[in-house]
């Protein structure tokens, strides 16, 4: 399944990565729409579900990230839905871990 979330807020760290397997991280703007798929072996038992996938927040309560490959890159954001069918785009994909 996906998860989309609306990103809230980022960290500067993630603007002045200089890595080239962390250069997506440049394109990251708050108030964009982000999707995030959960595969195994991600997904925790007997649940079922990512770690950190927002399942049981409240309607707009700001969820913490980070990204992998750059400590100083992380942020907020809030869950819009989840999609038990993916289909994230090609830009501002990502796999929880």
């Amino acid at each position: 399944y996906c998860v989309e979330f609306q990103l809230a807020a980022i960290t500067p760290g993630c603007v002045h990565s200089h890595h080239s397997y962390t250069r997506w991280m440049r394109y990251l703007r708050e108030g964009h729409t982000v999707c995030v798929e959960c595969q195994h072996p991600a997904l925790l038992p007997p649940s079922q579900h990512c770690h950190g996938d927002g399942t049981g927040s409240q309607e707009n309560q700001l969820l913490h990230w980070q990204a992998v490959g750059n400590h100083r890159c992380k942020g907020t954001w809030r869950r819009i839905r989840q999609l038990d069918t993916c289909s994230c785009p090609s830009v501002h994909s990502f796999l929880f871990i």
